[in-house]
């Protein structure tokens, strides 16, 4: 398995499980991921996502995303995709 940077956490909304993520690369519903930090370590499938409150099934480079995420994640941590 091999694993590609595609973006990193810029915010994360505790109470509601949510980490904002800024992509370096296309992201879409159905994906794996990993996210990764100085305590953040968990994979997951991306099952719900985001995009100014309107769900989307894919977002792309440069866009800024909600992600319901099932650990907690916090500014700075990176996120790949699980291939």
């Amino acid at each position: 398995m091999g694993e590609k940077l595609i973006g990193q956490v810029t915010h994360y909304y505790g109470r509601i499980g949510v980490a904002a993520v800024l992509l370096e690369d296309r992201l879409a519903v159905g994906d794996r991921i990993l996210v990764v930090g100085r305590t953040s370590d968990f994979e997951q499938e991306v099952s719900c996502m985001e995009i100014e409150h309107q769900s989307v099934q894919e977002a792309l480079a440069g866009q800024e995303i909600g992600l319901k995420v099932l650990g907690r994640a916090r500014e700075g941590d990176k996120v790949y995709r699980v291939t």
